[in-house]
């Protein structure tokens, strides 16, 4: 009864190392690549048969994803004796076997116009009931560095520290920067400190013997390029002379401002001066014509006066004289001195003595002048 076990158990494992000695990936070289961005690379996955392996050749290439919750992107897939090579659109046109029938024993892939987003995981699967073999790769597509452009910070005085900046827009990291001085003895100054990783040269109280022409070399796994850049330190300059140019400048800009402050303020006053004796003018009017009305008044009073002084025998002759009878109009009050009626003779006078007899009040009147203002 042992035995038949034993026997049992041999016949068992030759049967699992026969299955295990059929389908087998006989690759051996390195499953990490590391290739340039437009460069072509070749995934190598070669494979045997034995056999027992009697069922239909699938082979099938995908890109793994990174994050399990995403699935599996097939790229390439062969199937039914016939090859699907513009199975994954990103890569269409871009790769093909390698081998035109890869049921040979070549299911390798090659991979053209390489890009960044190439990068990632392959698995190659050979399926042939009842054998399935698989092959992991590793593909990671690098950029190359884009030529640098190379620069200085701060003053290149003597005595200063001077920055020299190197940088690349484009490159895949790791990115590296070297400085290196391609003029005069070709080494840098010792006062000169140099970060690879930022690409930055620190001259630290730069001298005349710092001068020269430099050069940055920016480089990775897959390219290098560089920049050149001529560093010329200079004397410092002459700090006194420069601060009295500015306080002088400072000083005559002043000055301008304060000569157009007092041309506006003049232009100001000025016109508000012309305003003021625009609007005297308009106000110098005549003032009314207060002597008319007095001189009327006046006369018309002293007629009265006069009529209620006089007897009835003397109305007749003082209606003789027209020039008494009415009130001058303004006119003729305004008239010159040499128009103005003359007085009545004396002889049409009363005497004062008959006026009394005759009953009447006398009543002195105002000398006038010629004008007829009275005195």
């Amino acid at each position: 009864m042992e035995l038949s076990f034993v026997r049992f158990c041999c016949v068992l494992l030759s049967f699992i190392a026969g299955l295990v000695a059929g389908l087998e990936i006989t690759s051996t070289g390195s499953t990490s690549i590391e290739k340039a961005s437009g460069e072509s690379v070749k995934l190598d996955c070669q494979f045997t048969l034995a056999p027992q392996d009697s069922g239909p050749l699938d082979i099938e290439w995908s890109l793994l994803s990174s994050d399990n919750r995403n699935e599996d992107k097939v790229v390439i897939l062969y199937s039914g004796d016939r090859a699907y090579e513009n199975y994954y659109d990103p890569m269409k046109g871009r790769v093909h076997f390698n081998a035109a029938d890869p049921k040979n024993g070549d299911a390798s892939i090659v991979l053209t116009g390489l890009r960044s987003a190439d990068s990632g995981t392959y698995q190659c699967k050979v399926k042939k009931a009842p054998g399935i073999r698989s092959r992991k790769m590793l593909l990671i597509v690098m950029v190359k560095p884009t030529k640098p452009r190379c620069y200085i910070e701060g003053l290149t005085h003597e005595g200063k520290d001077i920055t020299l900046k190197c940088i690349s827009k484009e490159g895949t990291n790791p990115l590296r920067y070297n400085w290196d001085r391609i003029t005069g003895s070709n080494i840098l100054p010792a006062s000169t400190f140099e970060d690879p990783v930022t690409g930055t040269l620190n001259v630290k109280n730069a001298s005349a013997s710092a001068s020269g022409t430099y050069r940055c070399t920016a480089r990775n796994r897959v390219g290098t390029d560089d920049c050149t850049l001529q560093l010329k330190v200079a004397p410092p300059p002459n700090t006194a002379g420069i601060i009295a140019g500015s306080i002088i400048g400072v000083l005559l800009f002043l000055l301008i401002i304060a000569i157009i402050l007092f041309c506006c303020c003049r232009a100001r006053h000025r016109k508000k001066y012309e305003k003021e004796i625009c609007n005297e003018i308009r106000e110098d009017v005549p003032p009314p014509k207060s002597r008319v009305s007095t001189a009327r008044s006046f006369t018309v009073g002293s007629q009265r006066s006069s009529l209620g002084s006089m007897s009835p025998s003397n109305l007749h002759e003082y209606a003789l004289k027209p020039q008494y009878d009415k009130i001058p109009s303004s006119e003729e009050f305004e008239r010159p001195p040499s128009h103005a009626p003359l007085p009545p003779p004396s002889g049409a006078r009363m005497a004062v003595p008959n006026l009394s007899r005759m009953g009447a009040i006398p009543v002195m009147i105002p000398a006038q002048n010629r004008d007829g203002s009275i005195v």
